[in-house]
């Protein structure tokens, strides 16, 4: 009878583990998923940057030194890995596109365009989705984290490699740099 009582607690505390197991695998996955999805909408952004570039181009010609901000930013966007330095990298070309939508308000014709309207609107659009999946993602970094430090969870996080995961924050530079740019509604 001792003996059943042993296996069945074993057992118990089997499935608990695995259970355990399959729920930071869980989390983990939908941390990756998440990830993709800031992913996707940072793509998009990027797409859209060029084209608001040479629109604002054919407007402000002298204006070099802010669009060549905008591109070199959105390259570095382009070419930053993980969640830290897009973060970092994506901070800085939302720094720089609101200067660049900032200049609309010197150039009363590139205003009134509607292809910079339309631009204008997309981008916002885009801002707005990359705001609600960065908050999506780290929610569940959060969670992800959380379950990792718990109990029974760091038992099972330190013997199987689940590392933590990075929020996807803005640099502490970038932030400032944003918070400095001029006030504009995308």
């Amino acid at each position: 009878m001792a003996l059943l009582v042993l296996l069945g607690l074993a057992a118990a505390v089997g499935f608990w583990l695995v259970g355990a197991y399959n729920g930071l695998v869980n989390l983990r996955q939908r941390c990756k998923q998440a990830f993709s999805d800031i992913n996707v909408q940072l793509k998009q952004r990027h797409d859209l940057v060029p084209n608001l570039v040479e629109t604002v181009k054919g407007y402000a010609t002298h204006e070099k030194t802010t669009l060549d901000d905008v591109i070199k930013a959105r390259n570095l966007a382009v070419s930053a890995a993980g969640p830290t330095a897009q973060g970092a990298a994506e901070g800085a070309l939302t720094g720089a596109l609101s200067r660049l939508i900032a200049l609309s308000e010197a150039y009363p014709d590139l205003k009134a365009n509607q292809n910079f309207q339309q631009l204008q609107s997309e981008l916002a659009d885009i801002e707005n989705k990359i705001s609600a999946a960065r908050r999506f993602l780290n929610n569940t970094v959060a969670e992800y984290n959380g379950t990792r430090e718990g109990f029974p969870g760091f038992l099972i996080a330190q013997r199987y490699g689940f590392e933590p995961m990075d929020y996807f924050n803005l640099g502490e530079a970038e932030q400032k740099a944003i918070e400095a740019a001029p006030k504009v509604q995308f």
